[in-house]
C-alpha cells in the first residue's frame, strides 16, 4: 500500500500562498493542512481563500496534531529560529533559501536534524527544472570533455526601479540582497553540475542606496544590501580537475539579459539560457557545440519533462521539490537538496560578503 501523504503546514503567505500552496495540492505525497503568518488579519484571508485553518501563534502551530511537516517560506531574518523551534517539535521541513543568515546557523540545523531523525528540504529548485536536469546528464556523459571554463550571467532588472520601496531585501542584516536572492540558486546550481568552490574572491556593490519607505510618507530609507555581486571562483570537478568560474549577479541590470551559463570544454561547449524576465523558469533553451561546430538547439528530453505546468513556471519545478521531499520523509532518508547542500551554498555568500581576497573559505567544502 501507498503511504498516506505527508500532512504540511506553510509558514509564511508570500512565494508560500503563491506557489508552495499550488504545489503541494499538486503532489500526490502531500498535503496541505494549516497556515501560519504572524498578522491575524493576512492569515485570516488566506485562510478563507484557501479554505484551511491557520495559526498566527508558531506555538500553536507546532502543537497541531494534523501537521507533520511545515514549509517556512518566510523572509530570511526569522527563519532560522522558526526552522530551529520546529526541528525541536519534531516536524520535518521544507526550507526556502536563504536558510540562514549565516553558514554556521545551517550547520546548526543540520546537526538537530540529524539528532531527531528528521528529513529537511531545501528549495533548490533549478535541480528540479527539466533543462537543467539534461544539461546535468550532459555534463555527465563527458561530451565536453574536461571543462576549461564556467561563466554564469544572471542579470536581471526587477529592483531596477528606485521608487520600489524599501523592504528586509534593502538591508544585509534581513538576508536581503542579490545574494541571497539569485546567488544562494547560482552557487547551489554551479557546486551541483561542477563541483564544490575551492576560492572566490568578490566584488559587491549596491547601485540604488535609498528607497521609499513603503507608508507613503516620501521619507527615504538606506539601503546597505547588495544589488550586483561580481563573483570569481575555482570549481573542483570529481576527477579533481580545477575549473575557473565566473558568476555576475544583478537585480538593478534594466533590460538585462536573463539567466545564462556557459560550460567550455576542451571537447565542446553547451550552453543554457533565458532571456525571460518575468518567469525566472519559462523560458529557458540549451544548445551544444561540438568539436567547436555551430551551437545547435537540443532537443528537450520528454522523460524529464513535467506531468502538470502552470502559468507561473516556479509551481511545477517546486512541486518536484515537494515529491521528493516527501519521498524522502516517508522512506525516512536524508533530502538531497538539503541542509548539506545549503552550508556550501550559504558559505560562499557568506565569503563574497567578506570581501576577501583570493584563498579557500575555512570550512565551505
Amino acid at each position: 500500500m501507498s503511504a498516506p501523504p505527508l500532512k504540511v503546514a506553510i509558514a509564511g503567505l508570500g512565494f508560500g500562498e503563491a506557489v508552495h500552496l499550488p504545489a503541494l495540492r499538486a503532489c500526490p505525497g502531500t498535503e496541505p493542512v494549516a497556515l501560519w503568518h504572524p498578522r491575524p488579519e493576512r492569515l485570516e484571508a488566506a485562510c478563507r481563500s484557501a479554505e484551511l485553518p491557520g495559526h498566527s501563534d508558531f506555538d500553536g502551530l507546532l502543537a497541531n496534531p494534523a501537521v507533520e511537516a511545515i514549509v517556512i517560506a518566510t523572509p530570511p531574518g526569522p527563519r532560522f529560529d522558526l526552522a530551529r523551534r520546529a526541528l525541536e517539535a519534531g516536524k520535518h521541513l521544507l526550507l526556502e533559501k536563504p536558510v540562514a543568515l549565516n553558514a554556521e546557523r545551517i550547520e546548526s540545523l543540520q546537526r538537530l536534524a540529524l539528532q531527531r531523525g528528521l528529513t529537511v528540504a531545501v528549495d533548490f529548485e533549478y535541480r528540479a527544472v527539466p533543462l537543467f536536469q539534461q544539461l546535468a546528464d550532459l555534463l555527465a556523459s563527458g561530451v565536453l570533455g574536461e571543462l576549461v571554463l564556467v561563466k554564469y550571467d544572471w542579470l536581471m532588472g526587477s529592483r531596477a526601479d528606485a521608487s520600489r520601496p524599501w523592504s528586509w531585501y534593502s538591508q544585509a542584516a534581513e538576508g536581503g540582497g542579490v545574494l541571497g536572492a539569485l546567488g544562494t540558486h547560482a552557487f547551489d546550481t554551479l557546486h551541483w553540475l561542477v563541483g564544490p568552490s575551492r576560492s572566490l574572491k568578490s566584488q559587491l556593490s549596491t547601485a540604488i542606496t535609498q528607497r521609499p519607505l513603503a507608508d507613503g510618507s516620501g521619507r527615504l530609507a538606506k539601503v546597505d544590501a547588495e544589488d550586483i555581486a561580481l563573483v570569481q571562483l575555482e570549481l573542483e570537478t570529481p576527477l579533481g580537475q580545477t575549473v575557473p568560474a565566473q558568476l555576475n549577479l544583478a537585480s538593478v541590470a534594466r533590460r538585462g539579459r536573463g539567466c545564462w551559463l556557459e560550460l567550455y570544454g576542451r571537447d565542446g561547449t553547451a550552453v543554457l539560457g533565458s532571456d525571460n524576465q518575468a518567469d525566472y523558469v519559462h523560458g529557458f533553451g540549451l544548445w551544444h557545440s561540438q568539436a567547436g561546430e555551430p551551437l545547435r538547439p537540443v532537443e528537450a528530453d520528454e522523460r524529464l519533462s513535467f506531468a502538470r505546468t502552470w502559468a507561473d513556471g516556479r509551481i511545477a519545478p517546486v512541486q518536484r521539490i515537494h515529491s521528493w521531499w516527501s519521498e524522502a520523509v516517508r522512506e525516512g532518508r536524508p533530502m538531497l537538496p538539503g541542509l548539506g547542500e545549503a552550508v556550501l551554498s550559504q558559505r560562499c555568500c557568506d565569503w563574497a560578503r567578506l570581501g576577501a581576497g583570493q584563498g579557500t573559505p575555512r570550512g565551505i567544502t
